[in-house]
């Protein structure tokens, strides 16, 4: 049986690394391997991207896409970890879900920007569940157990619509 202050890596498989600038009998001592003087010569120098003034290739890589500056920060709950906490009895089918029912009942550690649900996972109970956005997956399965399911997104949908008014007539006259 070995013991613990025996072991040892196998011979040869770990070379002690080399110990440079130390003196001319190291062999490695003076410019320690790196030639004499310039800037590869220098501590900190940086040439990784530069390709001696020709366009470096991150450069001439072509760019698709973009990236919001602030994009919103939501937290992912999937319907079977909804199912689950049910199961467990921590959170209430009976009451309205939304993220401070989820954070109390330690199905999320906090709330960001939103909560936004998954469709992954069987939804059974009847649930009423307020949430920053939702899956066209996680809403089918909301409304198909018989629960409702509102979004902040939505909403915002609807409050940005303008309302016609009922006795103004529409003219397209110009």
């Amino acid at each position: 049986m070995t013991k613990l202050n025996e072991l040892a890596p196998r011979p040869g498989s770990h070379k002690p690394r080399m110990r440079v600038g130390r003196g001319p009998g190291s062999g490695k001592g003076k410019t320690a391997g790196r030639g004499v003087k310039g800037q590869t010569s220098r501590t900190g120098h940086g040439m990784n991207q530069f390709a001696g003034g020709q366009m470096p290739l991150h450069m001439r890589a072509p760019k698709r896409g973009f990236n919001a500056p602030f994009p919103k920060k939501l937290v992912e709950v999937n319907l079977w970890r909804l199912a689950q906490a049910i199961e467990a009895g921590k959170l209430d089918a009976k009451k309205p879900i939304d993220a401070a029912a989820l954070i109390a009942a330690g199905v999320i550690r906090r709330e960001r920007d939103g909560v936004r649900l998954l469709g992954q996972g069987d939804m059974t109970s009847k649930l009423t569940i307020s949430c920053h956005s939702a899956t066209a997956s996680a809403r089918k399965a909301v409304e198909a157990a018989g629960g409702k399911l509102t979004t902040v997104i939505a909403a915002a949908e609807v409050a940005a619509e303008p309302a016609v008014e009922s006795g103004a007539e529409v003219s397209s006259e110009g």
